[in-house]
C-alpha cells in the first residue's frame, strides 16, 4: 500500500475508525442517494462492480453492500426487512438541529423527534439532543449532539 492510502487502496484516505458496521442494502443507489444527498456523508471509496461503498461523515464510517450484489457475504441467518432489527448507531454530529432540518426538508418522518435527553453516569449526567430515523432499509441511524455534563440530579 503506498503512503497516504487506506485499506481500500485508494488515495481518498485511509479507513480510520476502530469500528466499521457493514450494512447490506437492497438497493445501493436509493442508500446512497439517502446517506450522500440527505444525511450529508460523502463517498471515501466505492467497488461498483461488487456493489459496495465506504461512506464517512466526521468521523462516522459505514460500509454499504447491496444484499444482491457479487460481493462476499457475511451472513448467518436469512436477511429479512427490516434489515438490522434491534440495533440503533448512535452517530455524532456537531449540528443535530441543522441535519434534523435537512432531514424534514426532504419529506422523512424520523421515528423519534428532535429531543434533549439527559443519561446518569455514575454520578454525573451526559445530555445529548438527539433524534432517530430509518434508513431506505430499516437500520435505526441516531444522530446525537453532545450538551455536556452535569451533576445527577436523582435524590436517591
Amino acid at each position: 500500500m503506498a503512503e497516504g492510502e487506506g485499506l481500500s487502496g485508494h488515495a481518498r484516505g485511509p479507513v480510520t475508525a476502530a469500528l466499521v458496521p457493514e450494512l447490506d442494502v437492497s438497493d445501493l443507489a436509493r442508500s446512497l442517494a439517502f446517506y450522500v444527498g440527505v444525511l450529508g456523508f460523502s463517498v471515501a471509496f466505492e467497488r461498483p462492480e461488487e456493489g459496495f461503498a465506504y461512506i464517512r461523515r466526521g468521523d462516522a464510517e459505514l460500509m454499504l453492500e447491496a444484499a444482491a450484489g457479487p460481493g462476499r457475504r457475511f451472513r448467518t441467518a436469512p436477511l429479512e426487512r427490516p434489515f438490522g432489527r434491534g440495533v440503533n448507531l448512535q452517530i455524532a454530529v456537531a449540528d443535530v438541529r441543522a441535519l434534523h432540518d435537512r432531514v424534514i426538508l426532504a419529506g422523512l418522518s424520523p421515528l423519534i423527534a428532535l429531543e434533549e435527553r439527559w443519561y446518569r453516569r455514575a454520578e454525573m449526567e451526559t445530555g445529548l439532543r438527539q433524534f432517530v430515523l430509518a434508513d431506505p432499509d430499516g437500520y435505526l441511524l441516531r444522530f446525537a449532539q453532545a450538551l455536556g455534563e452535569r451533576p445527577t440530579s436523582s435524590t436517591e
